[in-house]
């Protein structure tokens, strides 16, 4: 069986249901259940033997250690993480405990559960650690997408706290031998993403008859990726990856903030008409500190050493994502509770409008 972190969240629960759907292997899923971790996300298998939840947070080193202990897992693949850059800006002690001293406590006892094994079981274990591009910081208009080799420049608090628990993972991997494996990937969207993040939000506040509002001019570059071709690509990482290597994952598809949030639009407006569309309530907002320009990610190691390419592009990925989300209504409401309302008006309440 294989031990999820934070699999109750937007990836890992699509990861979760993914692995399920396409394996028998078992899963043990532990995720502590903050605000964004929804145990709705994984209703599915509310009656599948094959998956196992529980709440446990990875700081408590005992917790991990005990799961480790009763489920022997051949692999752990480390969702857990604070990953939302404006919520870093107002409480960046957050990230730091979950980012940086939870990967530690993970990793401190991922290695001491490692180092009993032997034979077979020693040779085959894997830890697995997703992280995000925007370790890399803010490239320039033209210049060559991040790859494996680019250096680390984080300019957010949640960059920052990522940053760290990468250099950690290759820590643990250099010195202790653990065999470790990193993951980059670019901005995901799909099913199941929490309602602060740009594509739910904007989906959610279109319907609702509210602003969409977008940070700035609107011209910030990002690399979207398909949360379902992330999970094809975590999948071929933990199969055929090799300890100690890192793998950039991207969707090839480089998109202006202010080009998604029309194109969500216009879907909308095809699959959920009303008079005057929803391009009437694009609102600029003033942008947050150390907003990054542009991301975007170079997969050709993905391609070259494992096959993988994303199959989604945006036009398709974000019809399949609006289609969820018209779909699931009362997944939107439950994850709209007080405390997410209160940080929506705390983050977007003091942002002036802007021409």
């Amino acid at each position: 069986m294989i031990l999820v972190t934070g699999g109750a969240g937007f990836i890992g629960s699509n990861f979760v249901l993914d692995w399920l759907a396409r394996s028998d292997e078992p899963v043990v899923n532990c995720d502590k259940l903050t605000y964004a971790g929804n145990l709705d996300n994984l209703s599915a298998l509310a009656d599948d033997a094959r998956h196992r939840f529980v709440r446990a947070d990875i700081l408590d080193r005992g917790q991990v250690a005990a799961l480790l202990r009763a489920h022997r897992p051949r692999a752990i693949v480390h969702f857990a993480a604070e990953s939302h850059v404006d919520r870093s800006v107002v409480a960046p002690g957050d990230f730091v405990a979950t980012n940086v001293t939870g990967t530690f406590s993970l990793l401190a006892e991922a290695h001491a559960y490692w180092s009993k094994l032997s034979g077979a079981e020693r040779e085959a274990f894997r830890f697995l650690h997703i992280s995000t591009d925007e370790v890399y910081g803010s490239l320039q208009p033209g210049a060559p997408p991040f790859t494996e080799e680019s250096p680390y420049a984080p300019n957010s608090p949640y960059a920052a706290t990522k940053a760290a628990s990468d250099h950690l993972v290759r820590a643990w991997h250099q010195t202790y031998g653990l065999p470790a494996i990193i993951t980059n990937c670019s901005n995901n969207y799909g099913p199941r993403q929490f309602p602060e993040k740009l594509i739910p939000l904007m989906i959610a506040n279109a319907l609702a008859g509210a602003a969409l509002p977008v940070y700035g001019d609107g011209l910030q570059l990002r690399d979207w990726l398909y949360v379902g071709d992330h999970c094809a690509a975590l999948r071929r990482v933990l199969e055929a990856g090799r300890p100690g290597e890192t793998y950039a994952i991207g969707g090839n598809c480089e998109m202006t903030n202010i080009a998604v949030v029309l194109a969500i639009c216009d879907v909308l407006a095809e699959l959920a008409p009303k008079a005057g569309g929803y391009r009437a309530q694009v609102a600029h907002v003033a942008d947050r500190p150390g907003h990054d320009r542009r991301y975007a990610i170079d997969s050709a190691k993905m391609r070259r050493k494992l096959g993988w390419s994303a199959a989604e592009n945006f036009e398709s990925g974000l019809r399949k994502t609006v289609q969820w989300y018209l779909g699931n209504q009362d997944w939107v409401a439950n994850v709209q509770s007080g405390a997410y309302q209160a940080w929506i008006e705390q983050n977007y309440a003091s942002r002036e409008d802007q021409p």
